[in-house]
């Protein structure tokens, strides 16, 4: 059996001001290590018994998800 990961990000940005913003969500920022909250995420739910994640955000996102899951 695969599981098929789902990552939910965007936000408004306002719980965790000045780092995370309208245009940049604190689950993209590099709180804790040298990933963000999102690559972390992404890293822990591959390899074996996982599918490629589902990532669900807003279009304002798209390149930033793009460029952190290359990375």
């Amino acid at each position: 059996m695969t599981i098929t990961p789902v990552l939910l990000c965007g936000g408004s940005g306002t719980r965790l001001w000045p780092l995370s913003r309208k245009s940049f969500p604190k689950q993209f920022t590099q709180l804790v290590g040298s990933e963000s909250l999102f690559q972390a995420s992404a890293k822990r739910l591959s390899g074996a018994g996982y599918a490629v994640p589902l990532v669900i955000t807003g279009s304002d996102f798209r390149f930033i998800v793009t460029e952190q899951l290359a990375a």
